[in-house]
């Protein structure tokens, strides 16, 4: 089963009926509230700052889940170890 098939699956949570949508939805439902609370201000830097605000949660998600180990949380996230660590230092995740 592909990514884009498991997260179009229904599941069941305490007994309640929940669709589990694509992060993407999610990504483009904050970047379009972001846009406008602007006041008609240009944006500026959005890819950066869009990329930094999932990145590090991604990167904290992922090594709790390797369970602070950053052999296996580089291997999940598809990244080189050094990678990772470069990552790590640059948003203080220690």
């Amino acid at each position: 089963m592909n990514t884009s098939q498991i997260s179009a699956e229904i599941i069941n949570l305490d007994s309640k009926r929940m669709a589990i949508l694509p992060l993407s939805v999610y990504v483009k439902q904050a970047v379009e509230h972001y846009l406008s609370q602007l006041s008609g201000h240009d944006a500026v830097d959005l890819h950066a700052m869009v990329i930094s605000e999932v990145e590090k949660p991604l990167l904290e998600a992922a090594m709790e889940h390797a369970g602070y180990n950053q052999t296996k949380a580089a291997k999940a996230l598809g990244l080189s170890r050094s990678t990772l660590r470069k990552k790590l230092d640059q948003y203080g995740i220690s």
